[in-house]
């Protein structure tokens, strides 16, 4: 009896999980006697993925990297030697690249075929890791078309399969139902505050960002202030600044539900992120900020290939959103440019995110599988 055809997959967070899941169903219906292994979340396991280890496991940032090294490591091996004793005949690596691409290399000596699954950000910084995903990877699948360019100028073989959120976000979003959903009015004016997912990020960002909302407020003063949280820890970290804000009567706080507040909300107001992205993808006017620490402005200057930061920015050549990073993100200037939006008419500005939008609805799970099987039939 034939060997089963194996999969290896890992998914470093919960985006990971989000894009394997949809991968393994096209997968499975295009192979539907093939066998997942490796980690990944839920909705992986759902698809029919067998788990190895938890995403958690991976999903980790900043100091807690630091403290879970070891285990990272140990799971990485453990992970390259389960894979060649399962006999995998392919192994996909989705985002996650410093652990990923150690995976791929291992595997791809071994004469396992890889494919990796979201881009890093090479083109922006860290060029020379360009050889690395070379040397490591059979083919890699881009979410943005200009990543799929810079591939072909270094002779890696790639596919731009387009992005899952522009594939699921309808191209017109509905106000009116994204205020009832949200049991808000359906006359008034909304600005939705996203200031990130991580806890620096919400400390760092927090308090300009009321600020901002504060003086908005001498200026609109119907303005409400949506603010949707990812977690409840989060969500107590900015309740308890805004308590001393001036604006806390104003201010709607949510767990999640980040896409339904953009569409309810006039304009934006958010950390630098894959957050700009989708609400490019909502179609809603936006202001991005950033703060870093200075030793890591220090190191970015240097190191970065690219004048923009946002997702909206790289992808429009004329970079219609408005970017304000360390000194720039004050109160003042966030405040200028958020009334401008709000008294604007943001016609042509949403005509250039349809088109972007259009360019990177293009089913991604299935493109995705298509390319996969393309390297497995090489």
């Amino acid at each position: 009896m034939a060997k089963p055809l194996v999969i290896g997959i890992v998914a470093g967070e919960v985006s990971g999980d989000n894009l394997g899941a949809g991968l393994i169903a096209q997968l499975r219906s295009r192979l539907p006697d093939a066998v997942f292994v490796g980690i990944g979340g839920p909705k992986m396991a759902q698809a029919g993925m067998e788990i190895w280890y938890p995403v958690e496991e991976l999903s980790v940032m900043g100091l807690e990297v630091l403290r879970k090294l070891f285990s990272i490591l140990r799971i990485r091996r453990e992970i390259v030697k389960r894979m060649k004793d399962r006999g995998v005949d392919m192994f996909i690596g989705i985002d996650a690249p410093d652990f990923n691409l150690a995976v791929e290399d291992r595997l791809h000596a071994f004469g396992v075929k890889t494919v990796h699954y979201v881009s890093p950000s090479v083109w922006a910084w860290r060029q020379g890791r360009v050889k690395t995903i070379r040397r490591a990877a059979d083919h890699v699948l881009c979410l943005l078309p200009f990543e799929k360019k810079f591939y072909d100028q270094h002779d890696v073989p790639a596919t731009f399969v387009g992005h899952t959120m522009a594939d699921q976000i309808p191209m017109e979003s509905d106000v009116s139902a994204a205020r009832a959903s949200l049991g808000l009015e359906a006359e008034g004016r909304y600005l939705a505050l996203l200031p990130g997912s991580r806890t620096g990020e919400v400390k760092a960002l927090s308090p300009v960002f009321l600020e901002t909302c504060a003086l908005l407020a001498g200026k609109f003063p119907e303005l409400q202030i949506l603010v949707p949280l990812v977690n409840p820890r989060l969500k107590e970290m900015f309740m308890a600044v805004a308590a001393g804000s001036g604006v806390e009567d104003r201010i709607r706080a949510f767990d999640g539900r980040a896409r339904e507040i953009m569409a309810a909300s006039d304009a934006v107001l958010l950390a630098s992120g894959t957050a700009t992205l989708e609400a490019l993808l909502v179609g809603r006017p936006m202001v991005v900020a950033y703060r870093v620490s200075k030793l890591a402005e220090f190191i970015a200057r240097r190191m970065l290939k690219v004048d923009v930061v946002s997702l909206p920015n790289l992808l429009i050549d004329s970079k219609p959103v408005g970017e304000f990073l360390q000194d720039d993100c004050n109160a003042a200037k966030l405040c200028q440019a958020l009334a401008a939006l709000l008294e604007a008419d943001n016609r042509q500005l949403l005509e250039q995110f349809a088109a972007v939008h259009r360019q990177l609805s293009r089913n991604a799970d299935v493109t995705a599988a298509e390319a996969c099987i393309s390297v497995l039939n090489r």
